[in-house]
């Protein structure tokens, strides 16, 4: 019952982990900005994403464009998309295979060795999918402190880290970490020796036997 547990809440917290690198993946607020200028009532935020940049204005009103090209962007933020996708994929398909080996679930009951396998094999990808989003968040959020401290970079243009990137990171953690409890759910195998064979009585002697 303890590994039952203990799958059932790796693959919980895998789950909500993926949600998460999804909702990182399609918000806007990868890095943000924002200024006043000499009016008040100009003030605006500047926020961006892997496939957006959005202006929300002092008034409330939001204004969003989305990237014209691929070509266009940068590599690194084509590798920060293509990052993000891939764990997306991933954690699709370690959610099917982790679904295959719960022990919940009625399918493979005749070979529970196979089951456990598949859910093993499931929190190994959910492992790897929330480290290329690890990867993915940590690498822009580099990019992005790196430019803040640029003394190059305008004052008014330097970017801070949005709350997408923060949601990345935590939902990287929760995929890593429900990863890990799927594969440590798998029982302990008991080592097993070989029936000790008992060795045959001797019969009692009779007297009969001697002559």
């Amino acid at each position: 019952m303890a590994s039952g547990g203990l799958q059932l809440l790796g693959f919980v917290l895998a789950f909500m982990g993926w949600i998460g690198i999804i909702s990182s993946t399609a918000m806007p607020q990868w890095k943000m900005a924002s200024y006043a200028g000499d009016n008040i009532v100009t003030a605006q935020a500047l926020y961006e994403g892997l496939w957006m940049s959005c202006a929300m204005q002092s008034t409330g009103q939001i204004q969003c464009k989305v990237y014209d090209s691929l070509l266009k962007l940068e590599s690194s933020l084509q590798a920060t998309r293509a990052l993000m996708v891939a764990a997306i994929l991933l954690g699709l398909v370690g959610l099917f295979v982790a679904v295959t080996g719960m022990k919940c679930m009625k399918c493979m009951e005749d070979d529970q060795v196979k089951k456990m396998r598949m859910a093993v094999f499931g929190g190994v990808i959910f492992i790897i999918a929330g480290l290329a989003a690890l990867v993915a968040t940590s690498w822009y959020g580099n990019r992005v402190a790196r430019a803040f401290y640029d003394p190059f970079t305008p004052v008014n243009t330097r970017f801070e880290f949005g709350s997408a990137l923060f949601i990345g990171w935590a939902a990287a953690s929760l995929a890593i970490l429900g990863g890990s409890f799927l594969c440590c759910s798998c029982p302990r195998r008991e080592t097993s020796y070989p029936p000790t064979r008992g060795y045959p009585k001797n019969a009692p002697s009779t007297g009969k036997d001697y002559v």
